[in-house]
This record gives C-alpha cells, structure tokens and sequence, in this order.
C-alpha cells in the first residue's frame, strides 16, 4: 500500500502553507506521492518538486483549473511541462479574469461598508493569487465578521451581495490547455460537481471524448460506497482513478494529507516522469 496525495494547495493560491512547509507536512505523513495543484497558477511547482526531491518524494508537476459549467467542475492536470507555452498562456489569461474579478468583488465590499481594498487581501494571502477565501478571512480578521462561513453566505457565495461572476473557460477547452503541455487532466472531486453520481457518466464520457485521462476517486468527504461507486465508473470508462486530499491548511498536523490507495493504482514510476 501507499499513501499519495495528489490535491494540494499552496500560498501561491489560497492554501495556508508554502510549498516547503507543505513538504515538510507530507514527509512526517509518510506521503510516498504528491502534487501540488494551486488554482490557476504553477508559480509554486518547481520549489515544491525540488524540496519532494529533498524528502524523497516522488512528485508530479500539477495545476487546477476551474472550468464553466452549472455547478463546480474543476479539472486538475497532471506531469505537464512546467515551462511549456500553451498552459502558460491559459493561465495568464485567468489570472487576468480572476484580478479583474478581484477588484470588482472589493469594490462592492467597499459599497456595503466594510474598508478593505486588493492589496490587503494580497498582503493577507502572500500572493498575487488571491480570490474568495482570502477575501473572506480579510472580512472576519477586521473584525466586521464573525466567520468565513458568514462572510460567504451573506456577500461572497453566488446571488449574494458583493458577488461578481468569473467568466471561465469550456471544459474541453481546459483539458486541451493541459494536453497541449505534454499534461493528464483529471476531473476533481466529483462529488462537489454532481451529489447524484448518476449524472456523472454522461459528462464523463463528453469530456472524454475531448481528452479527459482521469478521474479523482479518493476525495475528501467521500463515503467507502462513493469511492467504490467513482471506481466503477471510472473502470467502465476507461479512465484512470486518482486519490488526493484538497487540503489548504488547517493546521500542521499530517492528519489532513494523504489517501492510501494500492501500489497498481498508477504506475507510478511513468506517471512521475522518472521523479
């Protein structure tokens, strides 16, 4: 058996840790695999492939990309080139959607009354990268709210008063961003896409059919029956099962990191490219 993590986030998107303390976190789990997949940037990948290599961890470049659809798809990619042109370029120009969404969201956050401006928000998240949750424990560390939680439900989830839409793109468009990068793409905790896994496979096979290598099996918050369920699925469409944690932080205890699957789930030695 091995324990993997192949879904974590950095403080160069909106994780809590750097992609060394994240490292150092996965090694006193016992992480035999990991990757770090930040929203919309690789920014952290190299430093966290170099301290893996430092901990004798096997480690895959990764990224994940929020596509448009009625709900939450997110597609993770895997072991692309990280100085490759076509996922660069795609990358950049949802930073831009993302900023331009940022300074529309805080402007309106200024509108019903709370003093928060972008650079607070940057300063708070120690990147460029910074989105919904940073905006929120922004909201809740000066004190306007008691918790991200309420600051989400009363002005930043859909509908509510200070959201703003992010234009995103077409789900084959961000499985071709990563193919064109040498890269796998993975879809991302189904369940968050689709409670009824009966509406799973139609969409699966669609985006199959545009390139979709993978399926993320072991998520967080999933039930034995669910796993077995996203297995099944996943061996009638010829897709590859993937295991991670979506974790962001917490805390630095190694209890939130880390899936054990079976040694055959991947090949392992090809998938990370020798690392």
């Amino acid at each position: 058996m091995l324990k993997i993590d192949l879904h974590l986030h950095s403080t160069f998107s909106d994780g809590i840790l750097s992609p060394a303390e994240l490292v150092r976190l996965l090694a006193a789990g016992g992480i035999s695999v990991a990757s770090l997949t930040d929203h919309d940037t690789i920014e952290g990948v190299v430093p966290f492939l170099a301290a893996c290599r430092r901990k004798s961890i096997r480690a895959v470049s990764g990224v994940e990309l929020s596509a448009a659809y009625d709900g939450v798809l997110h597609i993770l990619g895997y072991r692309f080139d990280v100085a490759g042109e076509p996922l660069k370029r795609a990358l950049e120009k949802n930073r831009k959607a993302r900023h331009e969404r940022n300074v529309a969201i805080c402007q309106k956050l200024r509108e019903a009354g709370f003093d928060v401006t972008l650079e607070e928000v940057r300063t708070l998240a120690g990147s460029d990268v910074v989105g919904r949750p940073h905006m929120a424990r922004l909201l809740v560390n000066k004190g306007y709210l008691p918790n991200v939680r309420i600051a989400f439900d009363r002005y930043l989830k859909r509908g509510a008063a200070a959201y703003v839409p992010r234009p995103l793109p077409a789900p084959d468009d961000c499985i071709r961003f990563i193919r064109e990068g040498g890269g796998l793409p993975v879809v991302a905790h189904p369940l968050q896409t689709t409670p009824d896994l009966d509406d799973l496979p139609p969409l699966l096979k669609k985006l199959k059919d545009a390139g979709l290598w993978g399926l993320e099996c072991w998520a967080t918050g999933s039930s034995p029956a669910e796993v077995f369920r996203c297995l099944a699925i996943a061996e009638r469409l010829g897709l590859q099962p993937t295991a991670g944690s979506d974790f962001h932080g917490g805390g630095h205890a190694s209890a939130g990191v880390g899936v054990i699957v079976g040694e055959d789930l991947l090949p392992w030695a090809r998938f990370c490219g020798g690392l």
